[in-house]
């Protein structure tokens, strides 16, 4: 009677691409070597990378390891909770509020513009005196082990948006750091704030940076932004700020670099 080893291999390759891919790697790999030899072959995870639609093609050179190509697609995710202030505060610690505070508003809000996507309906927004608030996150809470960070260092991809009211001017600053298991600092993305003048367009603008080549050792990721307005009016005329994200991704190929443009509306 034929069992499932006597299959060819490109038939096994074909089943094991539509297993689980803890399974694949907890449980199937152990059963003997054959498994484990087919389950380490590259068209295994190319195949499930095709079955799931992870698209490579964006990426301008080929996939040196499809095995960790597919787990960072799949972990692929905003590690910031609650971008876009749909849940107040929630997540984020307020390291200064000064002034009237920061509060939330929906978009557009007064003498604001939409944002140019239409899922964002709200923003923070920074008050007369230093509004300053932040996240840390700890990377193997989010699933990502300290050999993937350590000997493949993904790129790990930061945007941020902003604005100004039309009637007045503000200051936005952001801070992102990348810390070791202590909290020491390894890498960090510090710009002079922005200083938007009144009377601007009051378009969002979207800033962005990607870590390349890090140090190894990094377990935190704190972002921290805000700012305030630059006339002193008592009530919320600072920076606004929405749609925050740091996501990880395959390191290394990806064609990205710190920017900073004006907003396109679509």
């Amino acid at each position: 009677m034929a069992n499932i080893g006597d299959l060819p291999e490109d038939v096994l390759v074909e089943l094991f691409s539509l297993v689980p891919a803890r399974e694949l790697i907890c449980n199937c790999q152990l059963v003997c070597v054959l498994w484990r030899d087919v389950i380490n072959l590259a068209t295994v995870w190319k195949r499930k990378c095709q079955r799931e639609g992870f698209n490579h093609e964006k990426w301008d050179k080929s996939i040196q390891d499809w095995k960790i190509f597919y787990f960072l697609c799949s972990l692929k995710k905003n590690l910031l909770k609650n971008p876009c202030a749909e849940e107040s505060f929630q997540s984020w610690t307020l390291k200064s509020n000064k002034g009237d505070q920061w509060k939330v508003e929906d978009l557009p809000g007064p003498h604001g513009r939409d944002f140019p996507s239409p899922h964002v309906r709200k923003y923070f927004v920074t008050s007369y005196g230093q509004c300053l608030k932040f996240q840390l996150i700890d990377l193997k809470k989010e699933g990502y082990w300290d050999q993937l960070m350590d000997e493949i260092r993904p790129d790990i991809v930061v945007k941020d948006w902003y604005a100004a009211r039309f009637d007045c001017g503000c200051r936005y600053e952001l801070r992102v750091q990348l810390l070791s298991a202590d909290y020491i600092v390894l890498d960090e993305f510090c710009p002079d704030p922005v200083v938007i003048e009144q009377w601007s367009d009051a378009e969002w603008r979207e800033i962005t940076h990607t870590f390349h080549n890090y140090r190894a050792g990094v377990r935190h990721i704190l972002f921290e932004h805000g700012g305030q307005d630059t006339q002193f009016w008592a009530g919320w005329y600072g920076c606004r700020v929405t749609n925050s994200s740091i996501t990880i991704e395959p390191g290394g190929h990806r064609r990205e670099a710190t920017s900073q443009t004006p907003a396109l509306s679509t």
